[in-house]
């Protein structure tokens, strides 16, 4: 993605330096740009839980020339074990690494966010200028500039803002209407942490059903640690708001939620006290009609969250990153055009992701009995046992992003 003689090299400001932030980052000044990545964390959040890509994700990557320090990073998981309160496995679904047709749950390319943090900020942070501490707190606009104003008080003349501040974006709640409600909620919450790793955590997730619409999900990364999900059904006002409440209250809730599901729970609940770090949030999407205004623009999960259970989060930050810039670096003298081909080109598959989520098959896989809970280990077990599962992956002419395809990039474009 490269400028053409004579072209308007423009400064842009990125609000958030995770995933999507600095992906844009990196084709922008591939493209010529001054980028400035703000980030209100204090260094490099390089924290979080298990990701994966897959499909157009894995080819963004291979199109940063990427693909080898992430391969050199990946999480040895074989496959999914749904197992009882014994820890015995029921089923158990594998990894289809065939290289052919759809990823099954597990992904070939399972990787820590903070490891894909990282590849993304060794490849950006010689050409961008990054600045920890600090965030965007407002901005105002005109035909020809974005004034930002941040959280230390200065402020800064930009020709775009983009807003990479994730699914409670502060930049899409100041361009869409007042009152709107961006997020499509399944009912569905999930915290998660870090436990140490003991003898029998092997490099297969086991996820155990408790009565309640309560499930556990354990998957190990590293010689020393394990992650911990808890995941539950549940529509109140207490769980919607537990998320906004200080970490000591939210561990406080899932412990009291889990009190009583069996397996391992006792462990995890006591890892939760001394885990490096601990996220609790409500499962949703966002789904906007815009994605811009003016010169202020949203990328991934700010104007697309798919949420977790669409195994394409990741992926689509980094596909719709590529997009974005792609449009800038073909218009960088039009960015209404070039923003508006951003929505064009890249929602029908950010529709086609955020539909893998179906409310209805997600509380199939949370049954609110113990009667339900035998019933889908059984069906599950006899799939597993005939290999549907594997036939189905291998045989699926589609993975989860649907046939959408990058489009061609600048470059290629211009040596055509």
């Amino acid at each position: 993605m490269t400028h053409g003689p004579g072209t308007r090299s423009l400064r842009v400001l990125i609000a958030g330096g995770g995933v999507a932030g600095q992906a844009v980052a990196f084709w922008l000044t591939r493209g010529g740009h001054r980028v400035t990545v703000v980030e209100r964390f204090p260094a490099l959040r390089a924290t979080g839980a298990q990701v994966d890509l897959r499909g157009q994700g894995i080819e963004a990557v291979r199109r940063m020339g990427l693909l080898d320090e992430v391969r050199g990073k990946l999480v040895d998981e074989k496959g999914v074990a749904f197992v009882d309160a014994r820890g015995k496995a029921k089923a158990t679904i594998l990894a289809n690494t065939s290289g052919q047709g759809r990823q099954t749950l597990t992904s070939e390319y399972e990787i820590m966010r903070g490891d894909l943090v990282r590849i993304l900020n060794n490849a950006t942070k010689h050409d961008a200028q990054y600045v920890f501490g600090k965030s965007v707190d407002g901005f105002e606009q005109d035909e020809h500039q974005v004034v930002a104003h941040f959280s230390d008080g200065s402020s800064g003349e930009f020709d775009l803002l983009v807003g990479a501040d994730g699914q409670g974006s502060r930049i899409r709640r100041a361009i869409l209407p007042e009152g709107f409600d961006p997020y499509w909620r399944v009912g569905i919450h999930m915290a998660y942490w870090f436990v140490p790793r003991i003898a029998s955590d092997s490099n297969i997730r086991d996820t155990y059903m408790a009565s309640g619409g309560r499930q556990i999900m354990r998957r190990s990364h590293n010689p020393t640690e394990t992650q911990v999900y808890f995941v539950m059904r549940e529509e109140s006002e207490e769980a919607s708001a537990i998320h906004r409440e200080p970490v000591e209250r939210q561990q406080e809730f899932w412990a009291s939620r889990f009190r009583d599901a069996g397996w391992q729970t006792e462990r995890f609940t006591e890892g939760m006290k001394t885990s490096p770090f601990f996220y609790s949030q409500e499962i949703a999407q966002v789904r906007t009609d815009t994605w811009s205004k003016g010169r202020v623009v949203l990328a991934g999960d700010a104007a697309h969250c798919a949420s977790p259970y669409s195994g394409m989060g990741i992926s689509g930050g980094l596909a719709g990153a590529y997009v974005l810039a792609d449009e800038i670096n073909r218009h960088p003298q039009d960015l209404p055009t070039a923003l508006a081909n951003y929505d064009t080109v890249l929602r029908p598959f950010v529709n086609q992701i955020q539909a893998e989520v179906n409310p209805r098959l997600l509380r199939l896989g949370m049954p609110m009995t113990q009667r339900a809970i035998d019933a889908f280990q059984t069906v599950t077990a006899l799939a597993c046992f005939l290999h549907i599962p594997d036939l189905v992956a291998r045989w699926s002419k589609e993975d989860r992003g649907g046939n959408w395809q990058l489009p061609p990039s600048t470059a290629q474009l211009s040596a055509a």
